[in-house]
């Protein structure tokens, strides 16, 4: 069975850092995958990064460029979203998804395609 288990979420100050995790289990990280994704109150879900099977291709939404840095290591069977620089409008609660790739380089930010899902880590970001 496919589980994805976020955390690292929690609050900071504008312009601080925090570190996400996204620990798998059930499936190696060789095949699939993986993806950020965020959702504000009242927003629709939002592609954050991805990264692909091989780890070799990123993916990243504008909003975060050049801010976020994700990143996988596979002998962890985990997957990290560094997040810096951060913003109040980067609140909000964080999922990390997986789907069998389609090739080693391939990449997707698009929600639909993904089929495993965490449960969410909150990331408040306030002073």
């Amino acid at each position: 069975q496919l589980q994805l288990v976020e955390s690292g979420g929690g609050l900071v100050q504008p312009g601080g850092s925090l570190r996400l995790s996204c620990a798998v289990s059930g499936f190696t990280l060789d095949y699939h995958v993986i993806g950020w994704f965020r959702q504000a109150p009242g927003k629709e879900r939002e592609g954050v990064s991805c990264i692909s099977s091989s780890g070799g291709t990123t993916d990243y939404a504008d909003s975060v460029k050049g801010r976020f840095t994700i990143s996988r290591d596979n002998a962890k069977n985990t997957v990290y979203l560094q997040m810096n620089s951060l913003k109040p409008e980067d609140t909000a609660v964080y999922y990390c998804a997986a789907f069998l790739s389609l090739g080693r380089d391939y990449v997707s930010l698009a929600f639909r395609i993904f089929d495993s899902w965490g449960q969410g880590t909150q990331v408040t970001v306030s002073s």
